[in-house]
């Protein structure tokens, strides 16, 4: 079979790899000049199925609302006229119940548990080189929290997701300490945390780059600056892929995984995705030699901030800001990700100047990815709306899907596309 991936992201990629393991016929198109160069590129770099609790939650109204009007909240929606963003708001409120809750912390556990699984099967497959290229930490993650309500709410997420057989468990201020001593200066702010021991870290560009060359020795054809148009139709089936070249693609099936840019791609097409762009920020420091900063990765709840130590650098990255798709880097908001990290780590001692990058990550009302046929198209497959988990659920989602297209059941429970 032939299949065309749209995007070379850290899920387009993943996608065209299972796809090839599979003995699918796979080129992907991509209009960067390399794989990983726009949301993959520069993220928080956890793989973390602790992390499965989705924005939409019965708590999260009063946070937007408290939050409105701050330039550098951790949660910012920008008032503009846009129809999509409030249709995806609506969609949002519904999400907040606490059923629908924990409907979503359900499937995203269970897939993000079986993603976990197959990347660390794909790494005993490619060789211990394969982790070391990108960086790889298997210390799991620690979530830190300095207020105590919201510590008293995660206590009781975690204990729901032990339900679905997660293993985060929550623990008192000093054994945070114990677990990433670094913390140590920040003693009188925390109140608690939770570790997951079984998660883990990583550099996701550069763990895109990686498989996408392993991909293309196996014979994956990529096919960079390559910008598309549209697809070609007949009837309820697609027959290829326009490029802006003019010339077009034909293959049996093609898979959308373009993240934020999967929902205006196939709008003229009559296709609705309920996936809207979520701008996050990163900031990427030099660590100096008597640098004292964390090894175990670390997810700052009440700002929505990670920090990942990636070899000898520090990746902050978090917060969420709804602004259509407007990639500009806003001052306010990359100095709260420095003015954070001097709060919790006040002898970092950075060397250089930090390095600021912002990306669209595709976020569904739910934050349950987008996984299975489209709607109304017989070979058009998605693979889209992961969130801020696109690394950690990108090879369950690909696996599952090449599952899904092959007329396999997928291993996971998990509600897949109709």
């Amino acid at each position: 079979m032939k299949i065309l991936v749209l995007g070379a992201g850290v899920v387009g990629t993943a996608s065209a790899w299972y796809l090839h393991q599979a003995g699918c016929q796979v080129t992907v198109l991509e209009r960067q000049t390399a794989a990983g160069m726009e949301t993959s590129f520069a993220n928080g770099g956890q793989i973390s199925v602790s992390h499965a609790e989705p924005w939409a939650n019965p708590h999260a109204i009063a946070q937007v609302l408290r939050w409105l009007g701050k330039e550098d909240a951790p949660l910012l929606f920008r008032p503009r006229l846009d129809l999509d963003l409030l249709r995806w708001g609506l969609a949002f409120l519904g999400n907040c119940l606490p059923g629908r809750t924990r409907e979503n912390i359900r499937a995203i556990v269970g897939l993000a548990l079986y993603s976990r699984a197959r990347l660390q099967a794909l790494r005993r497959e490619l060789g211990p080189a394969f982790g070391a290229a990108y960086d790889c930490l298997e210390k799991g993650i620690l979530h830190i929290y300095t207020d105590r309500r919201e510590f008293a709410r995660a206590v009781e997420a975690a204990r729901l997701m032990q339900d679905f057989g997660l293993d985060r468990r929550p623990i008192r201020a000093d054994e945070c300490i114990a677990i990433e001593p670094s913390l140590a200066a920040a003693r009188p702010l925390l109140v608690g945390g939770d570790y997951t021991a079984s998660d883990e870290s990583g550099d996701a560009h550069r763990f895109t780059q990686a498989l996408a060359e392993r991909a293309a020795a196996a014979g994956v054809q990529f096919r960079y600056s390559t910008p598309i148009t549209g697809l070609t139709l007949e009837q309820d089936r697609v027959t290829g892929v326009r490029l802006e070249s003019g010339e077009t693609v034909s293959a049996d099936a093609c898979v959308v995984a373009l993240g934020s840019y999967s929902a205006p791609f196939l709008r003229p097409h009559g296709l609705r995705l309920p996936v809207y762009p979520a701008k996050g920020y990163s900031a990427t420091l030099a660590l100096g030699a008597d640098s004292i900063a964390p090894t175990v990765s670390l997810t700052d709840d009440g700002h929505k901030l990670v920090f990942s130590r990636l070899g000898q650098r520090l990746r902050i990255a978090g917060t969420a800001e709804f602004n259509g798709y407007n990639l500009e880097l806003n001052p306010v908001r990359c100095k709260a990700l420095l003015g954070r990290a001097r709060t919790l780590f006040p002898d970092l001692r950075p060397q250089g100047e930090p390095v600021f990058w912002c990306g669209l990550r595709p976020a569904t009302p739910s934050n349950v990815p987008l996984v299975g046929r489209a709607p109304a198209l017989q070979n058009l497959w998605l693979n889209t709306g992961h969130g801020t988990l696109g690394w950690t659920l990108a090879c369950g989602s690909a696996a599952a899907l090449a599952d899904l297209i092959l007329g396999r059941r997928p291993e996971p429970e998990f509600p897949f596309l109709p």
